[in-house]
């Protein structure tokens, strides 16, 4: 089964201070993404009729194998203090409940992410775990952990050096430790993690310093990662990078490894193309066939790329692409192109820019890889046509030529500076600001 979550209805920022979506939205597919049914979650938004908020954000999708419920993540916006997360859960995801709430109290929340240990043979198994931060002190990373199917959630834990950072992307070993990729406030790229199954978090240690291009003509991209894992266990994070670029002119996609969530690989370049090319690639969505690992680890990559980096909001053309290795990254098939270009103009606005969305998907179903992204069409008159799109007869098997970075090096320490992210929810309310300077 293949189900997918996606914004609905995007709010213009001028409508409000969080803008977020008219609701979440699901589908899902029974038959390898042949065909599909959609709805919209329940519980949630006052624009779908019965929720409580102003809008949500930030959706993704996680299954519980020990419970066998999928659950769906998402950020409730409102001018009141509300959970930092809300988690819909559905046993044959189609019919969704009410949402229920990750840490009722918090102060605020953006970039919230969740996964569920689904190794049976690890301690923990069925332990599902969520993580956000909190805009009001610093992007604090914040964790919280559900023992029983996602009905109920534990305390919001910090990292044990209380950082600060965004897009977190939990990711549970075989052997229950849970290592989480995430983009520091610092600009470095790293990780921390929990062998005891939530109850605390270590400090995080970094992988490198990001390296990057920002993207043209008001994309809302930027250097989040995207994370995903073996059936060995081995960690793989990924993002947009412009270190192996001249003059950091234009962004790669990058990534490193690591067997247990401390030791990292050196950076390396997947071979989209030539480094001498034009071409911006930005906003991955990684995935790996959990019955492969190592050096035969299948690995399929959904990205967004501009045919050429110096383009203009009037002039970039915006496509969607594959690319996948079917030996650990070793070599590469050639790029497949999924979308015709589309213009950038076409897109909705956000409070960060033009948007497709800050996260996409590849997910692996009997070994077939699936990507679910955002294409846009002209709009009529003012109403614009986006809608979510998967590709078909995609495949990892090493076909026709083979491609290879393994002799790219590095060639400066050169980066555009990392676009602070106004957070989803906005500005807080006047009486818990006031509330805080109080207590100071």
């Amino acid at each position: 089964m293949l189900v997918a979550a996606f914004q609905v209805g995007r709010i213009a920022p001028s409508f409000g201070p969080g803008a977020g979506a008219t609701d979440i939205g699901w589908a899902t597919s029974t038959d390898g993404g042949n065909t599909w049914t959609h709805g919209s979650l329940p519980g949630l938004t006052v624009g779908e009729g019965s929720g409580p908020y102003d809008a949500a954000s930030d959706p993704e999708v996680a299954y519980d194998a020990k419970h066998g419920v999928w659950m769906i993540a998402s950020l409730p916006i409102a001018s009141t203090q509300i959970p930092a997360v809300m988690v819909s859960r559905s046993t044959d995801g189609v019919t969704w409940q009410n949402p229920v709430s990750v840490d009722a109290t918090a102060e605020n929340s953006d970039k919230n992410w969740i996964v569920c240990d689904t190794w049976a043979s690890s301690p923990y198994y069925g332990n599902c775990y969520v993580e956000w931060d909190n805009p009001d002190a610093g992007d604090q990373i914040l964790m919280s952990t559900s023992s029983d199917g996602g009905m109920t959630w534990g305390a919001a834990l910090n990292t044990a050096n209380l950082a600060g950072g965004l897009g977190g992307q939990p990711l549970v070993q075989p052997n229950g430790n849970v290592v989480v990729p995430i983009g520091l406030d610092s600009g470095e790229m790293a990780a921390f993690s929990s062998s005891n199954g939530g109850a605390s978090w270590t400090a995080t240690v970094a992988i490198t310093q990001v390296q990057v291009h920002n993207d043209a003509g008001g994309i809302r991209s930027g250097p989040l990662p995207t994370a995903a894992i073996d059936g060995a266990g081995t960690v793989w994070v990924m993002w947009e990078d412009c270190r192996f670029r001249a003059n950091c002119a234009t962004n790669d996609l990058v990534y490193s490894t690591s067997a247990d969530g401390v030791t990292w690989s050196a950076v390396t370049r997947v071979p989209v193309d030539d480094v001498s090319t034009a071409v911006d690639h930005f906003i991955p969505g990684l995935g790996i066939d959990p019955a492969t690992s190592g050096a035969g680890a299948h690995v399929g990559i959904h990205f967004y790329e501009y045919a050429q980096s110096n383009c203009t909001q009037a002039t970039c053309l915006l496509s969607v692409n594959f690319i996948s290795s079917a030996n650990g990254g070793s070599t590469w098939n050639a790029p497949v192109s999924l979308t015709g270009p589309m213009l950038v103009t076409w897109l909705p606005q956000s409070q960060n820019g033009l948007m497709v969305g800050d996260y996409i998907a590849t997910a692996f179903t009997n070994g077939v890889p699936h990507g679910v992204f955002a294409v846009a069409t002209a709009l009529s008159g003012t109403t614009f046509n986006e809608a979510m799109y998967t590709g078909q007869g995609l495949t990892v098997t090493a076909a026709g030529r083979q491609y290879s970075s393994a002799n790219d090096k590095p060639l400066h320490k050169l980066s555009d500076r990392i676009e602070r992210e106004r957070p989803e929810k906005g500005v807080r309310p006047p009486a818990r600001r006031s509330a805080r300077k109080s207590a100071k």
